[in-house]
């Protein structure tokens, strides 16, 4: 009798154990399991070990964490009428498992095009100037309407960067001119400025000269030191133009 009814318990066994295998599904930490039962959302469990129904329930797996979703270089016509190439990278996590499942068909496919056309839309709308120098503005303008628009799918997006911007090698050259351009301009105004200032300076020591006539003679001598200790073979000696105004005048009157 043994021998009977031990092909039987042997086969009821293994089927136990297949059952157990196909409904016992163990969750890691960060991931959720969406289940459907007979076509309806049924709950969403995990982490941890859950069961489920074999040949009635079908679970699909949602990644909690963030992902990190890089947007390929877009053909970009900015404000101006400059054809540059920008791409940029989306950091964004599943908030709501069940919507993400639900209400699009894939949250990730869907989330990348929807970047794609936001980054080409976003940049179109500004000219080059503010997309080189406001890029943070342009972030922030980008992870506020990839936000919105993903909102419904269960998705929250926390931050857009745009990476990297490739011009044209004629609009290269043109930049370069310009900065260059602008350096000089500024070494022009420094230094018209440096001369401003100086010429300041001088009205400020002749007047005090002015009223001290022995100053001027000190600086007669100073100018005096100065050129010997170049060792020159030459030596000046500075006459004050007082003493001619006595034969400007003689030559006035004659």
């Amino acid at each position: 009798m043994i021998g009977t009814f031990s092909l039987p318990m042997i086969v009821v066994i293994v089927l136990v154990v297949m059952f157990l295998a196909s409904a016992i599904r163990i969750m890691n930490e960060y991931e959720r399991a969406v289940i459907f039962r007979l076509g309806r959302l049924r709950d969403v469990k995990g982490p941890g070990l859950i069961i489920i129904i074999p040949g009635i329930d079908r679970v699909v797996k949602v990644d909690m964490r963030t992902i990190t979703m890089d947007i390929p270089p877009q053909d970009v016509i900015t404000k101006d009428n400059v054809s540059i190439k920008v791409n940029a990278v989306v950091y964004f996590r599943v908030m709501d498992a069940n919507a993400a499942v639900v209400n699009v068909e894939n949250y990730l496919y869907a989330t990348s095009q929807l970047a794609q056309t936001t980054l080409r839309s976003v940049c179109g709308q500004v000219e080059l100037d503010e997309i080189l120098s406001a890029r943070e503005k342009i972030n922030m303008h980008l992870q506020e309407i990839l936000d919105r628009s993903t909102g419904p799918w269960g998705i929250k997006v926390s931050l857009v960067e745009v990476k990297q911007i490739d011009l044209p090698e004629e609009m290269k050259r043109a930049i370069a001119k310009q900065a260059e351009a602008e350096r000089e301009r500024r070494a022009k105004v420094i230094n018209a400025e440096g001369e401003f200032q100086a010429a300041q300076k001088l009205i400020e020591a002749a007047a005090i000269m002015e009223t001290q006539p022995m100053s001027l003679q000190l600086r007669y001598l100073q100018t005096l030191n100065q050129i010997a200790a170049e060792h020159n073979s030459t030596t000046l000696f500075p006459i004050p133009i007082d003493l001619f105004k006595p034969f400007l005048k003689l030559a006035e009157k004659a």
